[in-house]
């Protein structure tokens, strides 16, 4: 299915988005750290539909370098996953985008390695130009919708470290492992009009640090 990048699509999109039944929020264990992620709506690479942002973050980082990930980071204090998500967006691809491009939130997501990340669903116009600082990012990908909506995009798997399954998505020719994996995931149920629910979705052991 080709999403087209129009406004329908945007309008389609903020009312799953809406219609969407989020977990109820609160402070988050003390262990955690607020974070948040920007799930971006851009114009698909071949100008024909509708795409996510995807980064490949620098191998000079010190947290998981080298790895597939929404842009995103931790929140300041005092600030809002929603401000936190935007600032990042900013920093990361040198994109600028306003609270009124918010669409939706997704569930929050605990992760291994101390984080609570809020994903906060974006628009951006097709004027939109990416200047992704290399400081951060290796390399931006735009994933199209169809692809993520593909009925073999992720699987599941075991692990003898956990009880858990780990999810996975497959984008060329690699896995890309939660928590990546599962936000998009939840972003494809709720384009599916389904409230799944991703929390309890692993990750790989490498990425528990």
């Amino acid at each position: 299915m080709v999403r087209s990048f129009d406004d329908t699509t945007r309008r389609n999109i903020a009312e799953l988005c809406a219609a969407f039944s989020r977990l109820p929020t609160g402070e988050p264990a003390p262990a955690l750290k607020r974070a948040a992620v920007a799930i971006v709506l851009v114009e698909a690479a071949a100008a024909d539909g509708t795409a996510l942002l995807l980064t490949l973050r620098a191998a000079s980082l010190r947290a998981h370098r080298g790895q597939w990930a929404l842009p995103g980071g931790r929140c300041d204090e005092g600030e809002t996953p929603v401000k936190a998500a935007l600032r990042e967006l900013h920093e990361e691809l040198g994109l600028e985008l306003r609270p009124d491009d918010v669409l939706g939130l997704l569930d929050d997501y605990p992760t291994r390695s101390g984080y609570l990340i809020t994903p906060v669903v974006l628009w951006a116009e097709k004027r939109a130009v990416l200047s992704p600082n290399p400081q951060e990012v290796a390399s931006v990908h735009r994933i199209s919708l169809g692809e993520i909506e593909r009925g073999d995009a992720f699987d599941f798997v075991a692990i003898p470290e956990s009880t858990r399954r780990v999810i996975r998505f497959r984008h060329a020719d690699q896995f890309i492992h939660a928590p990546t994996a599962a936000l998009i995931y939840q972003f494809r149920e709720v384009l599916a009009g389904r409230a799944t629910r991703v929390a309890e979705l692993e990750q790989p052991v490498f990425a528990w640090k």
